[in-house]
């Protein structure tokens, strides 16, 4: 008989409490706009772009070189089997990101280091 009532308890959390269980919502680029990030020629072609695999956050997050941010194009071609970007495109991309994304100045004694870009 406690069996039962246990058996039933488990069920009952289950379902009224699923939500608890439930896998995190994954991103979609709906949740955020090219106009969210700053105006420069291209930026709809990176957010785009970069949209496709993750959100763009993550790209605003970081301040590279544009050879560093050649190297992470690269990176997520050969590592994560991103399509390669046709030349006109890349070049545009590297554009925007550069310009838009450089790499920061150094913060306190130790400097910042960036622990996403590719050395």
């Amino acid at each position: 008989m406690r069996a039962m009532f246990t058996a039933a308890g488990l069920m009952l959390a289950v379902t009224l409490g699923g939500g608890a269980f439930a896998q995190p919502p994954q991103f979609s680029p709906r949740d955020e706009n090219p106009e969210d990030y700053p105006a420069g020629p291209g930026r709809d072609d990176t957010f785009y772009a970069c949209t496709a695999c993750h959100n763009f956050k993550l790209v605003a997050q970081q301040g590279m070189t544009r050879r560093q941010w050649e190297d992470s194009l690269q990176w997520m071609t050969d590592r994560h089997g991103m399509p390669p970007l046709p030349a006109k495109d890349q070049r545009i991309v590297l554009d925007y990101l550069e310009a838009t994304y450089p790499p920061r100045q150094p913060a306190g004694r130790g400097g910042f280091q960036n622990p996403f870009a590719p050395r």
